[in-house]
């Protein structure tokens, strides 16, 4: 479905997790693009190559380069975060709460503090084996994952352990979806209640709607139309009428 011109949709910013830049979001950015939303999906600094020096990327760069994008967008956004852009995409909303029209948590949730304050060097991507312990892959083949495991590029240590303080009320009433892929939202829930930090923001969001979308921990690829669809219809919800034509 083409979005009309009467049928407005936000802009949306399409934010990566660990390891991965832009080209994750490329099916799901597609169908998006194909269905008349205005999309951009970013590449955080340090992430589109593990050479050189990234010891001065921090945390704070991926902050800025999130709310960067959401300003550029031109009007009130759609933000969508996957995994553990959650923290930086959370900080960010802080940053500019009134740029944002609605938060989009993929799998992820709006973290608070730092993900590892005691790391002592840069993150790569776990082992094959490791990496399904770890995270759901329900649904990824086995080309998508080794499409992944050749262009992950190593998280920047200061990006794991400093954190950012959060002073902007307004951030609370964002409209936040949260989808549920890798877990339920029943287990989310329950995660919220025993404390883990990559959710501490839940507690204090007053406008959240909870999505259950069953898949992998990464459902860009494994659900890419599904997730565009959510995403699409988050960015048609809360559309904002420009100032110019307000005035």
């Amino acid at each position: 479905m083409t979005v009309q011109p009467e049928n407005r949709s936000a802009p949306i910013v399409l934010v990566p997790g660990f390891w991965l830049g832009a080209w994750a979001w490329d099916e799901v950015a597609d169908i998006l693009r194909r269905d008349g939303h205005r999309v951009a999906a970013l590449t955080l600094p340090g992430m589109d190559s593990d050479e050189g020096d990234r010891s001065g990327i921090t945390f704070n760069d991926h902050v800025e380069a999130i709310a960067a994008a959401v300003r550029d967008a031109g009007e009130p956004a759609v933000l969508a975060v996957h995994s553990a852009t959650g923290y930086s995409g959370y900080a960010a909303s802080d940053r500019v709460a009134d740029r944002i029209a609605a938060m989009v948590y993929v799998d992820t949730g709006p973290g608070i503090g730092a993900m590892d304050p005691e790391a002592t060097e840069d993150k790569a991507l776990p082992s094959p084996e490791d990496l399904a312990n770890e995270e759901n892959l329900t649904g990824l083949s086995e080309e998508q994952l080794a499409t992944m495991r050749e262009r992950a590029v190593s998280v920047p240590v200061n990006v794991l352990r400093e954190g950012a303080e959060l002073t902007n009320d307004a951030r609370k009433d964002i409209p936040s979806a949260m989808i549920c892929t890798g877990y339920t939202v029943q287990e989310y829930k329950e995660a919220v209640q025993e404390g883990y930090g990559f959710l501490a923001g839940l507690k204090e969001l007053r406008n959240v709607t909870w999505i259950d979308l069953p898949t992998s921990h990464w459902p860009k690829w494994s659900r890419p139309a599904d997730l565009a669809e959510i995403i699409g219809r988050v960015a048609t919800e809360h559309a904002r009428q420009p100032a110019a034509q307000r005035a």
